[in-house]
This record gives structure tokens, sequence and C-alpha cells, in this order.
């Protein structure tokens, strides 16, 4: 195995630690999970990435999901190309925020109403805001492992028991802020119940991711997100799905299209913006109506709904919305999956894979993983060794044992051929 070049990369990592704090803009990117220095990208295009050394990668992360049909789509950059000519951004309505929204509402029957924000974190806050106002209850139950953007009161972890308050888990976080919170173990659905009975009558909303992406690839249990939905009917309190990342990846109409729930409230982003910044959150029109100017709860953004990720959403969603879309993506998805499993057993290693729709994760255990418990009985280490020894053979995977992968439109036969082959090298060289 040729050992390729990362001088440049280096260099910039350096020069990025002396002005930037941990020399990038957002933590995992640093690849402090997995050892060495996080590659430069100078382009990407279809399945690949290169960086700054001119080394080549097929690409699983995919922006962290957004780029579905895969790196510098033609039909979405020559879209951006006559947006940007007509201005970039206006802070005022346009017509593409509605032309957007509709195609969103279609995918998602579940919302009657949606605002556009700027992020994922901004549609959470924003989401169990409006749920706080509508309901007039501060407390909320959140799963270990969900991850909900970085909002003071979302930055939680569980305590010694599902029924414990949580204690902030970030510096700068008030504990005020986490008493609020409220974390139990996913898939765990009779934890859930015992809060609601105890005390449902503060509790404003349940938010999950109901594939968790931020610990791997987390698939719920038969019957937990049915349970979730008429518990929380039950008690008056409402049911926020976390789509920002499942949407559009576990099916078009997302995760409770696939496991047919309907949840009160749905947060969205990555790819209804087509790779550019963008964030959503919507629901039943009575919750919704309590969002400003026509209700109480205050939210608002300079550059929500701007031209440029309008039109990159309105292009993907175009093209992903077409007949045969998913069975394309759905089937290369799985064919990447059976590959690597059948590479870690022809090298003799213990893994565990998980796909849902075109999202997918590798985890080094025997245990079959279920919850954040389960999830951290993984070996990063050989997560790590895994990772680095892929990315020497031109993979780039999720720099983290608890990251999911995506697979893109763009990516070929012949890149999940050259996946599996560096992928059976790699586990054979595990220790």
């Amino acid at each position: 195995m040729s050992k390729l070049s990362h001088k440049k990369s280096i260099a910039l990592f350096n020069k990025a630690k002396r002005i930037i704090p941990g020399g990038v803009n957002s933590p995992v990117r640093a690849f402090k999970a997995v050892g060495g220095s996080p590659l430069f990208i100078q382009s990407a295009k279809g399945s690949k990435i290169y960086d700054v050394d001119g080394n080549e990668y097929i690409d699983y992360v995919l922006s962290w999901g957004p780029m579905i049909l895969g790196h510098s789509h033609p039909t979405v950059i020559k879209a951006l190309q006559k947006a940007c000519e007509k201005g970039t951004s206006y802070g005022a309505p346009t017509p593409l925020e509605i032309e957007l929204a509709e195609m969103i509402l279609r995918a998602y029957p579940s919302m009657e109403i949606v605002r556009m924000v700027n992020s994922g974190t901004e549609a959470t806050m924003s989401a169990i805001r409006v749920a706080r106002g509508f309901t007039g209850r501060d407390k909320i139950i959140k799963f270990e492992g969900c991850y909900h953007g970085h909002a003071d009161g979302l930055l939680v972890k569980a305590g010694s028991g599902a029924m414990t308050f949580g204690v902030p888990d970030s510096a700068g976080v008030p504990k005020d802020y986490a008493r609020n919170t409220i974390t139990v173990p996913f898939n765990d659905l009779n934890a859930v119940k015992k809060v609601l009975d105890k005390g449902a009558k503060n509790i404003a909303c349940v938010i999950l991711e109901p594939v968790v992406g931020n610990i791997g690839c987390v698939l719920p249990k038969p019957g937990f997100l049915e349970g979730l939905r008429k518990l929380t009917k039950k008690h008056g309190v409402i049911l926020i799905f976390d789509e920002v990342m499942t949407g559009f990846r576990v099916s078009y109409g997302g995760a409770q299209k696939a496991f047919k729930i309907k949840p009160d409230m749905t947060c969205l982003g990555k790819v209804i913006g087509g790779g550019l910044p963008v964030g959503a959150f919507g629901g039943r029109k009575d919750i919704m109506k309590m969002v400003a100017p026509e209700g109480p709860v205050y939210q608002a953004g300079t550059l929500s709904g701007n031209p440029l990720a309008m039109t990159a959403g309105i292009e993907t969603l175009k093209i992903i919305s077409k007949p045969d879309t998913y069975k394309q993506l759905m089937s290369k998805s799985a064919a990447l999956v059976e590959a690597l499993r059948d590479a870690s057993k022809r090298a003799g290693i213990k893994t565990k894979f998980y796909r849902a729709g075109s999202m997918f994760c590798t985890y080094f255990t025997e245990t079959e993983v279920v919850d954040y418990t389960t999830a951290k009985k993984a070996d990063a280490q050989k997560f790590a060794q895994f990772f680095r020894k892929m990315l020497e053979r031109g993979i780039n995977l999720a720099p983290s044992q608890f990251e999911a992968g995506f697979m893109s439109l763009a990516h070929s036969i012949a890149d999940i051929n050259k996946t599996a082959r560096a992928a059976y090298e790699s586990f054979k060289e595990i220790k």
C-alpha cells in the first residue's frame, strides 16, 4: 500500500490551529477520534473529493449527508450560477421559499406549515420553543445519543437513571437549562412511560432522531416509535421527529414514511439545502400558528429562505423525486453494506453493520447495537485503525466510530467494488 502525501493538509492544519479553535470550524473534523491530521479539501465532483495534496478519495461523508446527488451536480450548479446573478440575499420574501415549502409539505404530509431556517440546530431549538409555547410546559424528553444541535438545553447527557434530570454535557451550559431536559435510553419505551406517568403535566415534548445517526446508525426496535406516538398522544405531549439527518435519506418522506408514524412536528435540514446551509421545522397547523408574526413564539433569521439555499434545495428535490431514484439509491446502499459485511467476514473481524435507507454504519463489536450504551461498547480504537487504512487506500469515511456514512446517486458499482477491496485489505491489517 503506497503512502499518500498529506504535507499540504498538515501545514494548513498547523496554520489553522493558530487562528481557529482546534484548527476546525466543527469539532469532529479535527480527527481526534481517529488520530492524524484532517484532510483539507480542494474540490469535489460526483462520488469523489480531492484534497490540497492532489489525492482522490471515494467519499462516504458527503458533507455529513446533504450531497445525496453527489458533489457538484451539474443541474444544481447551473441553477445556482443563475441565482447568483440575481443576487445572493434580499432579506425579503421570494417565490422560491414557497416552491420549496410546497415540495417539503408534499413529501411530509404530517407537516401542514413549515418555517425555513439556516441550520439543523436552529430547527430543533425553534421546534422545542414552539412546543413549549403551545403546551405551556417547560420540560422536554430526549434520548441518550440523539444529537439535536448545540443549543444549551440539548447538550445534556443522562444521569444515573431514566428518571434523573440531566446535567450539562458541555462547559458553558447553565445547570438550570439542563434541569428542564430529561434523558432516557433510546429504544426503552418503559423508561418513557415512567417519566410521563409521573410528570407529563410538566413535559412539553419528546424529541428524537427516529433513526439515531449521531452514535452511528441505530434503528428503532419494532413497536418503539409506535409506542412513543401512543404515549405522547395520551398525555398531550408534542412528538418531534428530528429528521435533519434521516429526512430524504431513509425514504423520500423520511423515517416517518418508512415507519408509518405521524409526528406532531418535524425538523429537517441537509438534503433540503442541496449542500447549502439550511434547516426547516414544521408540523400541525394549530401548533405552527404559534410562530411569529402570527403567534407569540418568536423566531427570526436574516438569511432564512435565502434564494441560493432555496434554489439548491428545489433542484435537488426535483431530481430525487423522480421515479426509480430511491430504488437506485437503496440498491447501491444495500450492495455497499453487503460488500463490507462480506469483507469483514473473510478477514475474520467481528463487526456489526446497520443500514437505514442510504445511511449506514460499521461497529467493531459482537454486541447488537440498540442504544447509546451498546454503541459505546464498540471498539473505537479498531475503528480508528480501519479509518486510517481506508483513507490511505482512497476511501473517505466519517472520522468517528459514532457517525453515520452516506450513499449518493453518483456512486458507481466500480466505487463500491473498490471500497470492498480496500475494506478487505484494511480489515486484514487490524490488530
